[in-house]
């Protein structure tokens, strides 16, 4: 058998290994326009905080709410708004989790998420804490991807060469990656 031209895989989780289901229905039922949740989590003043551990998932939950509750109406509708949304369950992708073990057979494999202080729970109660060999939450390390600095810290967890490890986002080794300001 040739060798093989990576020794580590680093993959994302949502997008990849978790799906969330859409919020418009939730949305509806507590008199929110379709995409407020949304706009009010993800927007960069507020998410980039949360994936970089400044604040805490609750903290950056709460701001939600608080958001929500200043431009639409009422604290609690939005707060509860806020815990449905929060109680939502990705769909898990099998056929992802079946290949991610097939990897490790060969190669050592890390999840590389923009996450919240939240992930590492979400990963157990979801019966995901098991498939890789380490898990990179940008909220435990200060930086969000696509900054390069991430992608090392995984690396080094595998103890593998960043120009031998392949993300599951980009075909290119990651030594070949620009690095982004962090």
């Amino acid at each position: 058998m040739p060798p093989l031209p990576y020794d580590a895989v680093l993959c994302d989780i949502d997008g990849v290994i978790r799906h969330w289901p859409a919020a418009d229905e939730l949305e509806q039922e507590h008199g929110l326009p379709i995409g407020a949740l949304a706009a009010a989590a993800f927007a960069p003043a507020r998410l980039h905080p949360a994936i970089t551990g400044q604040i805490t998932d609750e903290q950056w939950r709460s701001a939600v709410a608080a958001d929500l509750a200043a431009r639409h109406g009422s604290k609690e509708r939005a707060d509860a708004s806020v815990r449905a949304w929060s109680a939502l369950l990705p769909v898990v992708d099998h056929e992802v989790v079946a290949l991610l073990k097939r990897v490790r057979e060969v190669a050592s494999v890390a999840l590389v998420s923009n996450a919240t202080t939240r992930l590492e729970w979400d990963l157990e109660s979801q019966g995901l804490a098991d498939i890789a060999d380490a898990v990179v939450n940008t909220a435990r390390i200060g930086v969000a991807k696509p900054d390069l600095r991430v992608y090392r810290t995984a690396a080094v967890r595998l103890d593998a060469a960043i120009d031998r490890c392949c993300s599951s986002t980009t075909p290119k080794p990651m030594s070949q990656r620009p690095a982004k300001p962090g």
